[in-house]
């Protein structure tokens, strides 16, 4: 599995927030992320969020976004709009739920399917959700500890 992006962001912007507009924090994308077993990634908004909480971190498959871009014919939307914290290459998340998985010599648990919501379709564009349904990303729990960085191209 390669990791072609990795984002973190300080605040919530669409978690916790139906019925209102939508939060304006950033997702900033890094080189790399410390994973902490239990707690999440140093510095993102899940960062000990709640004990034992499935969405320490998240995963997106890179390919997704591109089908989705090809599909609504919008170019101009990185994968930093669906606040995933690791886009990935090579691997269907999906398959992922309910085992334990390693990226770099770190040791996850898929959790859940990050399943898509209404916020999407503002966040990337009309249809977005219905299209990611099914396709929406991965919760993750992490298990063992360390840094996280890009894949080499």
């Amino acid at each position: 599995m390669l990791v072609t992006a990795l984002y973190i962001s300080p605040g919530h912007n669409f978690f916790g927030r139906y019925g209102q507009t939508a939060g304006t924090h950033p997702t900033v994308a890094v080189p790399e992320v410390e994973c902490v077993p239990g707690r999440g990634l140093r510095g993102d908004r899940f960062f000990d969020y709640k004990q034992d909480y499935r969405g320490q971190v998240t995963l997106f498959a890179g390919e997704v976004h591109e089908d989705l871009c090809r599909a609504l014919d919008i170019w101009d939307k990185s994968p930093a709009v669906f606040r995933r914290n690791i886009i990935t290459r090579g691997v269907n998340l999906n398959t992922l739920i309910g085992s334990e998985f390693e990226i770099q010599g770190v040791r996850f648990f898929g959790a859940a399917e990050c399943s898509p919501c209404l916020w999407m379709n503002e966040a990337f564009g009309a249809g977005a959700e219905e299209l990611l349904q099914g396709r929406g990303g991965l919760r993750a729990r992490i298990l063992t500890g360390g840094p996280l960085r890009l894949s080499e191209p």
